[in-house]
């Protein structure tokens, strides 16, 4: 009989590993024939993001991955989690593809297998061929058949070598923030053109899991990655709790019921009905959305607190995130966001590990038996390095101590919890944040490119070798 697993320890298959995303980090936008993604036309768009500025060089990592590669395992990674940049792969989202592009993917899985690091590879991850926007997004059906095609040519590439998949990461924000708020790419602003997108996501994902299991070995495994929100209402009443439910719905059910249970929840046809009649859930939908998971990705950041808008509660209402005159919650004009109480990160999210223990407890019960990975956990800080040239980051590293100890409680509350992903490998372009916002456990300097790991790459990495966690005030 096994021995029992101290209360610090992982299992010993635990997988330690790192998340990063295309257009985020690879640079090279015009090499190789890539064309543009909707990131490439928003960045590039004035006012859009933060300094005007982009990704066309990011990081570099399309020139540097080698480095890159060798930098994750010096630390002791066991993982990377990363995405294909569709238009490198396939220009204009259609026919062929370009086998330069492709050729770079399997020059970094070949660098990573090399290393004794196990490759994730995520498909979609927010950066749509401009062509296909151009041919109406998301919010078009065709989209869905076109990202399953794509799937099949990445599948038929990688299959042989990667055993992880992920179809999409955060179809939520894809949805919500790209054709709702408009504050991603593509910037559009449609309350029912976000409905709209959000069924298509989910019908890519199910076309797409088909898709690569037509073509890939039956011991690969095929999951997505959800941003489920932790929706807690700010008392009892009634009216708060209905605002949780409507949140909830909007946030976590549009996606974890067709593709978990086949179905949509009914009361989220009720709050979005001035909105549309869902005419376009074709029959058939929901049945091929209902794909069986290997696993399940979730990504956790901070929790959300809500009341219905007449509620009399005292406390600041959290910026960008409630009912406006854009805003990404369509038929949720009656709720309000509040900002919940304790520290924050510098993207001014509230810091509250119990969320992800929370988060982990529920898609255990709400898929029992089905894998569970943390794909995304982290946060950004004002990181400098000191006249050394060291980056000492003591408040992320107590962020991933309280973190990794919230999963691994869970792990002992019963969940299945195989790995973690830490966000992110390394500083990069944070979307409509640009270069402002650092989320790295590798520190970047943009002028030199230089990478240098901060005291929180070298925490984890001992966490990683270890498979338990190092003291909080451990210096490294």
């Amino acid at each position: 009989m096994p021995e029992p697993m101290s209360s610090a320890s992982f299992p010993p298959a635990f997988l330690w590993g790192a998340a990063t995303s295309a257009y985020q980090i690879e640079g090279a936008v015009r090499e190789g024939g890539r064309t543009p993604s909707i990131w490439d036309t928003f960045s590039h768009t004035p006012g859009r993001t933060a300094g005007g500025e982009h990704g066309d060089i990011a990081v570099d990592h399309y020139h540097r991955y080698r480095d890159d590669v060798a930098l994750m395992a010096d630390l002791g990674l066991n993982a990377y989690r990363f995405s294909i940049s569709w238009s490198r792969v396939q220009p204009t989202g259609r026919g062929p593809a370009v086998q330069v592009g492709l050729d770079f993917y399997r020059r970094l899985v070949d660098e990573l297998l090399a290393h004794g690091i196990k490759p994730a590879v995520t498909l979609y991850h927010w950066d749509l061929p401009q062509e296909l926007e151009d041919a109406g997004g998301w919010p078009e059906r065709d989209t869905a058949y076109r990202f399953a095609e794509y799937a099949q040519i990445v599948g038929e590439a990688l299959g042989d070598r990667v055993e992880q998949w992920i179809t999409l990461n955060e179809p939520w924000c894809s949805a919500f923030l790209g054709y709702g708020s408009g504050v991603h790419a593509p910037g559009r602003t449609e309350p029912a053109g976000t409905l709209r997108a959000a069924h298509h996501l989910n019908l890519a994902h199910g076309l797409g899991t088909q898709a690569l299991r037509s073509v890939m070995p039956a011991r690969n495994s095929v999951a997505l990655s959800l941003n489920s929100s932790v929706v807690r209402p700010v008392s009892q009443d009634p009216a708060d709790l209905a605002a949780a439910r409507k949140i909830d719905d909007l946030a976590n059910g549009i996606f974890h019921g067709p593709i978990l249970h086949g179905a949509y929840p009914e009361t989220l046809y009720t709050a979005t009905e001035l909105l549309t009649d869902w005419s376009y859930v074709q029959d058939g939908d929901l049945a091929a959305m209902n794909q069986p998971l290997d696993a399940l990705g979730l990504n956790y950041y901070t929790p959300a607190l809500v009341s219905a808008a007449e509620s009399d509660v005292n406390g600041p209402r959290a910026d960008g995130h409630g009912a406006s005159e854009h805003s990404p919650w369509p038929g949720a004009d009656d709720v309000m966001f509040h900002q919940t109480p304790g520290e924050r990160t510098e993207m001014g999210w509230t810091i509250d590990p119990t969320g992800l223990h929370e988060l982990i407890m529920r898609y255990s019960r709400e898929a029992p038996g089905l894998p569970l990975y943390v794909t995304e956990n982290g946060a950004a800080y004002d990181d400098k390095p000191d006249p050394d040239g060291r980056v000492h980051d003591p408040e992320r590293i107590a962020y991933l101590h309280g973190h990794l100890g919230a999963v691994r409680r869970a792990i002992s509350d019963g969940a299945d919890v195989r790995g973690y992903y830490l966000w992110s490998l390394m500083d990069n372009f944070e979307w409509a944040y640009g270069y402002e916002k650092r989320f790295g456990a590798v520190y970047v300097d943009y002028a030199t490119l230089a990478r240098t790991p901060k005291s929180s790459a070298y925490w984890y990495g001992k966490a990683a070798r270890a498979g338990a966690l190092p003291a909080v005030d451990e210096v490294f």
